[in-house]
């Protein structure tokens, strides 16, 4: 049975905190309101993701998925994303992303790095690719132990065999999903208690010290 290492994305596999909040900074809009809403539970995941859109859309009625893919460009690796992955499969690890991020940066780090499977939210487009203002929800923010269990199915792996690398407290069930966790460059004390194991600088090769 294959071993699985599942990496959150933003702040961990990217040097962006949001693919939502790079994607806002772009048009200058703010989304705190709607993450108030959201943390408060007055809205659910897919309300979120619609309010999200809809900053875009009223900047720019005609908005297409490829402009949000042009936008999410220029996001960066985070150091060392490259030399862990490649590492990781020479040791004969599977690896997967697990992100309430935007599935058009995913794709392409998964590509990038020739990772086995991602998981992360999409936006509904047109034929023309024009955005239409919904969103597709595959992982929740609050939630993303499911889609790691959902990954360990994909992969063919045990959640004994799984460790999983988050850096924010909306983590913490990646790692009850998993058996092993890692928190990297965490952004709160409530990811670093939650971890099995902490790196604290911002170089992804620490995890290599660690998963053997």
């Amino acid at each position: 049975m294959p071993k699985l290492v599942v990496f959150d994305m933003d702040g961990v596999l990217v040097d962006a905190e949001s693919s939502w909040v790079h994607v806002h900074r772009h048009f200058g809009v703010n989304n705190d309101h709607s993450l108030y809403a959201y943390l408060r539970g007055e809205i659910d995941d897919l309300e979120f993701i619609r309010r999200d859109i809809t900053l875009w859309t009223r900047k720019n009625p005609d908005i297409t998925s490829e402009m949000i893919r042009d936008v999410l460009s220029d996001v960066s690796m985070m150091p060392g994303a490259e030399d862990v992955v490649r590492a990781l499969r020479e040791r004969g690890y599977k690896t997967a992303i697990a992100s309430a991020g935007i599935d058009l940066l995913a794709e392409r780090i998964a590509a990038e790095l020739h990772m086995d499977h991602y998981l992360a939210n999409g936006l509904v487009a047109d034929d023309r690719g024009r955005l239409s203002g919904e969103g597709v929800l595959r992982v929740r923010l609050m939630d993303k132990g499911d889609a790691v269990k959902t990954l360990i199915k994909m992969a063919g792996a045990s959640k004994k065999g799984t460790t999983s690398i988050g850096n924010s407290r909306y983590d913490i069930s990646m790692f009850k999903a998993s058996g092993f966790g890692i928190a990297f460059a965490p952004s709160d004390d409530e990811i670093a208690r939650a971890a099995d194991a902490v790196v604290r600088d911002k170089d992804l090769k620490g995890i290599l010290e660690i998963i053997t």
